[in-house]
Order: C-alpha cells, then sequence, then structure tokens
C-alpha cells in the first residue's frame, strides 16, 4: 500500500525530546517529503502532539521507531491517505 500521508497522536515529556529532535527522527525516514508538528495540548509532565507527515510510500513501522527512539510515544494513526494521489477529507452534507 502506498501511504501518502500519516497524521499520528504522539505524547512527549515536556523536557525531552525537542520537537527539533523528533522532526529530525522523521524526516530521516524513508519517503517521508514533508511533515508538521503541531501543539494539541500540555498537561503535567506531558504535551501532546500531532504530527502530520506526506510523502511517497511511506513506511509506519519505520517512523512509529524513529519517534519512539527519539523519547516520544505515538498513541495513535488519526488518518492514513494512501492510494496514487492525496484525497482531502472533505465535509459532510447535512
Amino acid at each position: 500500500m502506498n501511504i501518502r500521508r500519516l497524521l499520528l497522536d504522539v505524547d512527549k515529556a515536556l523536557a525531552r525530546p525537542s520537537l527539533l529532535d523528533i522532526g529530525k527522527a522523521i524526516s530521516g525516514c524513508k519517503g517521508v517529503e514533508a511533515l508538521n508538528i503541531s501543539l494539541a495540548d500540555v498537561d503535567v509532565e506531558t504535551m501532546g502532539l500531532e504530527i502530520t507527515i506526506e510523502g511517497n510510500d511511506l513506511d509506519y513501522d519505520q517512523i512509529a521507531k524513529a519517534i519512539e527512539g527519539s523519547g516520544a510515544v505515538v498513541h495513535g494513526i488519526e488518518q492514513i491517505v494512501a492510494g496514487d494521489r492525496i484525497i482531502e477529507r472533505t465535509e459532510l452534507a447535512r
């Protein structure tokens, strides 16, 4: 399956790793062409992140290992876009 976009729910400790460390770890993975790390929430000891990764033929297992190797934790996959092109999410008509 040609994974083109992943949106991941990731947690990290407040002090470490830095967002730059996580970004460097992800950008070193096969197929990664772009990434966006956004702060979703802050707790007493952790930061919740939304990480969007785009590219061609992304390897989720390699990306998850890179994130966890940097010291963060993948909580889940929020979105997968796969195929020959990217389909943007559309709102349902009500």
